[in-house]
């Protein structure tokens, strides 16, 4: 499960969010009123995003044990000589 934001990150979303409405939408939107919608944000979007990127990792990990594998089997010494 994702963790919390810092105090940093959530103040940059909430001036994003804030910039958002304001522009697109012509609504201002108080601070707490924009936390509270991140966080209801964060709790229904977050896993979706966290598991997409379990998922890209586990491909990347996937790709580069293969890669390896091959490199290993470059390595081998032949221990059979031909006649």
């Amino acid at each position: 499960m994702p963790g919390k934001l810092t105090r940093e990150q959530t103040n940059y979303l909430v001036l994003q969010v804030q910039r958002y409405f304001q522009s697109e939408r012509g609504e201002e939107l108080g601070n707490l009123e924009t936390e509270e919608l991140i966080a209801f944000f964060s709790r229904e979007l977050g896993p979706f995003f966290y598991n997409q990127g379990v998922e890209d990792s586990r491909k990347l990990v996937v790709e580069r044990m293969n890669a390896l594998e091959d490199e290993l089997y470059v390595l081998e010494q032949p221990v059979m000589k031909k006649r």
